[in-house]
């Protein structure tokens, strides 16, 4: 069992708001996720020439800075750093693909959390409120993030294994629920050039919606393809640049609640994660039906 949340902000008015509100949704999940916490946000684009990636090392004490100059060496590009707690956001003027090889040839002890011009993620052991603490959350500004509170049922509690889980730039999954097929998906996706960094099925699922999403898939037909090919019981909440998704399986066993109003659209695994929302009371609230894909775009 886990929870899950999502806020898609359609008034800029609030993105100042976005951290706060959606830490009191992450800390309403924390019964059915007392093992780790995680969340993506979505904020302080870079520049077109830059990206940005979040990194994770287990040691709070970790050469971050040391790790950045020697970059910024090899790569002749210029690299800013903002450490947080054990995570940092390395923003880079070079592209993404050079940056993340780099990282993986010269720090393999590194784990590459979010990458992109967008997201940024953070994810760690412990209850959700600490998390929240642990990344100053609350403070964060943003146009929509999703978050995820686990209960391990699948794999070990680790940092890595905790939500959410990037597999493609500025795209990143939750998920609750198990996939019955995810060893067979595995082996299909390593063949079409995919790496592991965990034996969680969450990133399988992460990685097959990556994969369909970089065959031309649109975000909705990524989504229904899932549908096909994903079996098991699961709700999924996906974000990416400029969207946000929901999806349940065709039985919709996991539960899940959707609360929209003219300002925002807002998801959780239980209303008690919404009922804090300003408006709430006049939003238009819902359990998304089985096997229907619901998105909403900032386009």
């Amino acid at each position: 069992m886990c929870g899950i949340v999502g806020l898609f902000l359609k008034n800029p008015a609030l993105r100042p708001q976005l951290g706060r509100h959606l830490s009191t949704m992450l800390i309403g999940m924390t019964e059915r996720g007392p093992d780790s916490a995680g969340i993506a946000v979505y904020h302080k684009p870079v520049a077109a020439s830059q990206c940005k990636l979040t990194l994770f090392h287990a040691d709070p004490h970790y050469h971050w800075r040391a790790v950045g100059g020697q970059m910024g060496e090899d790569l002749s590009a210029e690299v800013d750093i903002e450490v947080k707690a054990n995570h940092v956001v390395f923003t880079v003027t070079s592209d993404e693909a050079t940056v993340r090889h780099w990282i993986k040839e010269h720090h393999p002890e590194v784990r590459i959390m979010g990458y992109g011009q967008l997201m940024e993620v953070y994810k760690d052991m412990g209850l959700p409120a600490e998390v929240v603490d642990k990344y100053s959350v609350r403070a964060m500004e943003g146009s929509h993030a999703i978050g995820h509170t686990r209960m391990a049922t699948e794999s070990a509690v680790t940092t890595e294994h905790s939500h959410p889980f990037t597999a493609a730039s500025d795209m990143c999954l939750v998920h609750n629920g198990s996939l019955s097929n995810h060893n067979n998906l595995r082996k299909w996706l390593h063949k079409r050039g995919h790496e592991f960094e965990t034996d969680n099925d969450s990133e399988v699922a992460a990685r097959y919606f990556a994969q369909r999403l970089d065959e031309g898939a649109t975000l909705p037909e990524a989504l229904e393809a899932g549908l096909r090919d994903l079996d098991g019981f699961y709700t999924f909440t996906m974000g990416t640049r400029d969207g946000f998704a929901v999806l349940r399986d065709g039985i919709a066993c996991k539960p899940a609640v959707l609360a929209e109003t003219d300002d925002y659209v807002a998801m959780a695994s239980e209303f008690r994660s919404l009922a804090n929302l300003p408006g709430v009371d006049k939003a238009t609230i819902w359990e998304p039906k089985p096997a229907v894909v619901y998105t909403w775009s900032l386009q």
